[in-house]
């Protein structure tokens, strides 16, 4: 078995990818949660309040996404290089 090792800019693109994938399976799981505790307490169980903190949840996780590739502050976590 060979060892295959990863340049720097490598692993910083792979650390930037597990970040953002976490960050946003972490904001969607909250807007599917919060869509829930909505629909249950205020809407007689209807599926639209789901849907709509799902896609908050996966909006906001994508733009945090941009903001890490794109080396803006948008108040999320630093991937060190």
């Amino acid at each position: 078995m060979s060892v295959v090792k990863k340049t720097a800019s490598e692993q910083l693109l792979n650390d930037k990818w597990d970040v953002v994938i976490s960050n946003t399976l972490v904001k969607t799981a909250l807007g599917f949660g919060f869509g829930v505790v909505t629909s249950v307490l205020f809407f007689k169980r209807r599926a639209f309040p789901v849907w709509l903190g799902i896609g908050f949840g996966a909006g906001r996780g994508y733009a945090e996404g941009d903001a890490i590739f794109r080396g803006g502050d948008a108040g999320v976590r630093i991937v060190n290089p």
